[in-house]
């Protein structure tokens, strides 16, 4: 694999301060994410850093800055809690070997080539689903937010208990955390442009809480062991195995798009083309070394790489800069994070919640398609309540449903029996003569464009149509394509014409289509002189072949 594509030296002061400024950046949202996901704080250092670190260096995408992300924190947080409590000795060592197999999945999508597919879905699913997240993260933070423990049973849980959470509600965390919020939110923009506004408010809200609030007994992060962590082997539990295994692809599939998404993001800021199949590979690589650290699974940041590029980044170098500067405070810094309040990272957390909804969409939805806001806020709603694969499957599948039903709405007009000069159908003044000649006794049937399984109806409406003749014309010379399901619904109108002995034509079948038809048997019905490629000829020699026939009746 050729890394030299991406690692050039020849921006390296753009690079260089594009990297320490994301560093900066991602720092506050590594510690929010690593303690909402239940791993703890340096495991979301160790996933900014091994995703980081590998992900810029395998990649395909040069500006992107990879790290724990608001969407995989969230598909993290319900993998940890699910497999700590069916198996408490091993639980969270089995998370961390379900971030393996995500990054093991994510190598596969790779190497066959899926990268460009992951992000074929529509975007009203898309938009749900990561609004779903958004709502989810949001949910998941009120309890630190107010200063106090998780419920238990998970977004269900703490959603039930909000109004009992509020009303035990700690009031100096509740100060600090919305302390938090207002910083983020009302911090000047220009005052933005030259330092995160989450790390001014991890700062200013962690002095108020040790001098404002000193003596009063606040959450906070503690104690985080400085130094290389130790390796977290593969650990698979016989009952959970399959839970792991379908955890695992949903991790990677998510990683995959929520890195391409940003991939098209980072294109569109530096006018150029990320390679989707190697930047996959590159995630893969990242979350199996993260896993093994003890680290969170991460994926291409919006943020981080918006920074990033905005600061001068052009290759791969920024990220590796920035992966090593979080390095250094991993490992010599860490004790200066011990002060911070949960209630703090919970309001940064909240606000990346915030951030993932898709408020753009939401607000207009119903406007630009009622179909589509539906489709958007019930996948939405099944990501909250029920399960993410759940929601992305059924959105999929009712999306692409309506998909087709529109698309075989539209090109059902284009199947056409024609029996005389009168239908709407484009044909030479030779064409329609010779139908005239025929008297009825000559049927055209006409067919254009990709034949996808929807039009099987539209087939068959014309099939059960077809009046008594003498000679019928498939003509397939406009079909681009054909599946399985109109081949059958086109077979059945061929051998019910046979059985009713009219003389059978087929005009203009592709070499693909013809193979097609030769698989089924058809041309077996067919006389060889009676496959054609002209529609003009096919239509002389039936006409001929008709009086021929009166002729010798």
């Amino acid at each position: 694999m050729s890394i030299t594509n991406l690692i050039r030296f020849n921006n390296l002061r753009g690079d260089i301060f594009g990297g320490v400024t994301a560093a900066i950046v991602s720092l506050p949202l590594a510690l929010a994410f690593g303690v909402a996901s239940g791993v703890g704080p340096l495991g979301g250092l160790y996933g900014a850093v091994c995703v980081g670190f590998f992900a810029a260096l395998f990649g395909g995408t040069p500006t992107l800055i990879s790290e724990p992300t608001g969407p995989m924190t969230v598909v993290m947080t319900a993998i940890v809690a699910g497999l700590t409590a069916s198996n408490p000795d091993n639980g969270l060592a089995m998370a961390f070997t379900v971030v393996m197999l995500a990054g093991l999945f994510q190598i596969v999508f790779g190497s066959l080539k899926l990268g460009k597919y992951i992000t074929l879905m529509p975007y009203s699913v898309i938009s749900g689903f990561m609004s779903g997240i958004g709502v989810i993260l949001i949910i998941l933070q009120i309890a630190p937010f107010l200063g106090q423990a998780a419920p238990k049973g998970g977004v269900l849980g703490t959603f039930t208990s909000i109004p009992q959470l509020i009303a035990n509600a700690n009031p100096s965390e509740a100060i600090l955390g919305a302390v938090t919020l207002a910083i983020i939110f009302f911090m000047p923009k220009k005052l933005k442009k030259l330092v995160p506004p989450q790390l001014v408010a991890l700062i200013v809200a962690t002095v108020i809480s040790l001098t404002v609030f000193q003596g009063v007994e606040i959450r906070r992060i503690g104690e985080i062991p400085i130094g290389l962590p130790p390796l977290q082997l593969p650990t698979f539990s016989p009952g959970q195995l399959t839970v792991m295994f379908v955890d695992g692809v949903m991790l990677g599939m998510l990683g995959c798009i929520d890195t391409l998404l940003t991939a098209v993001v980072a294109d569109s800021l530096t006018r150029t083309e990320h390679d989707s199949n190697k930047e996959l590979i590159g995630q893969g690589i990242g979350n199996i070394v993260s896993g093994l650290c003890g680290g969170l699974p991460g994926a291409g940041a919006t943020m981080g790489t918006v920074v990033n590029i905005q600061t001068g980044a052009k290759t791969a170098v920024s990220g590796l800069t920035r992966a090593l500067v979080l390095l250094v405070v991993v490992l010599g810094a860490a004790k200066l994070t011990q002060p911070i309040p949960m209630a703090v990272l919970a309001g940064i957390a909240l606000k990346v919640g915030i951030d993932i909804l898709d408020w753009s969409f939401l607000k207009r939805s119903h406007k630009v398609s009622l179909k589509g806001s539906l489709i958007m806020y019930g996948v939405l709603l099944l990501t909250v309540f029920v399960d993410l694969i759940v929601a992305v499957g059924v959105g999929v599948f009712i999306a692409n449903i309506l998909t087709i039903e529109r698309l075989s709405e539209m090109q059902s007009s284009d199947v056409k029996l024609i029996s005389d000069i009168d239908d709407d159908v484009r044909l030479t003044d030779e064409q329609k003569q010779l139908l005239d000649k025929g008297q009825g006794r000559v049927l055209l049937f006409c067919l254009s464009g990709p034949m996808i399984f929807g039009l099987s109806k539209a087939i068959a409406r014309e099939h059960n149509a077809m009046q008594e003749a003498d000679a019928l014309v498939v003509d397939l010379s406009e079909v681009s394509s054909m599946g399985v399901t109109a081949s059958l619904a086109i077979e059945n109108v061929i051998r019910d014409a046979h059985d009713k002995e009219l003389q059978v034509y087929v005009v203009g079948a592709s070499e693909k289509i013809h193979r097609r038809l030769q698989k089924l048997g058809l041309f077996d019905l067919i006389h060889p002189d009676h496959v054609l490629n002209d529609r003009t000829v096919a239509l002389q020699q039936a006409v001929e072949q008709v009086f021929a026939k009166e002729a010798i009746v």
